[in-house]
């Protein structure tokens, strides 16, 4: 049995890529007997559904999870930020929310139910990202979704006034930690 935390870098964008690594990485730790992770997260966010993915399997994890944000957390990165049932940063990171969004390639051409359908999609990404965000902070996910629409930008002693972050410190590991790359 590990005692000792595991530790994880995660600096890649939020994609299928990363998160299936990530998640086969926290596995193979947890068949070691890893009884702590501590995922040190700096990303520019990108997919909602790998994001939210994440998130629900950081949170469903049986053992302690740390969240550490060292440089910028952006977009659904912060909902992936909350899995950590502790949350630290770094004093000189950021927060970044915004609207979800959807990208269609070049010429694409819908109809009328497809697109009604695209923005209920949309709508219920948001408001479970807003969902994610609120659980545990004191906002209420119409406060995030605000924040969200109004492209809020937090750094670490905001992140404290709004119950995202629990700590900021600088140390991300001791000296001889093993740290894990998640590219």
């Amino acid at each position: 049995m590990d005692l000792h935390p595991t530790y994880v870098k995660f600096y890649s964008p939020v994609n299928e890529s990363s998160i299936s690594t990530l998640m086969s990485a926290v596995d193979q730790r947890l068949s070691a007997g890893m009884r702590e992770v501590v995922l040190l997260i700096s990303t520019s966010g990108s997919s909602v559904f790998q994001g939210l993915t994440a998130y629900n399997y950081l949170k469903g994890l049986p053992i302690s999870v740390t969240t550490h944000d060292f440089g910028s957390v952006d977009s659904i990165g912060v909902a992936m930020y909350r899995g950590g049932r502790r949350r630290l940063s770094v004093p000189q990171a950021r927060f970044l929310m915004h609207p979800v969004s959807m990208n269609f390639s070049q010429g694409a051409s819908y109809e009328e139910p497809k697109l009604v359908e695209l923005v209920k999609s949309l709508r219920v990404d948001m408001e479970n990202c807003a969902k994610v965000v609120a659980a545990n902070t004191g906002k209420t996910p119409r406060q995030v979704m605000r924040a969200m629409v109004s492209r809020t930008t937090l750094d670490p002693d905001e992140g404290l006034k709004w119950g995202l972050v629990h700590e900021v410190r600088q140390e991300l590991f001791p000296i001889g930690a093993e740290v894990i790359s998640i590219p």
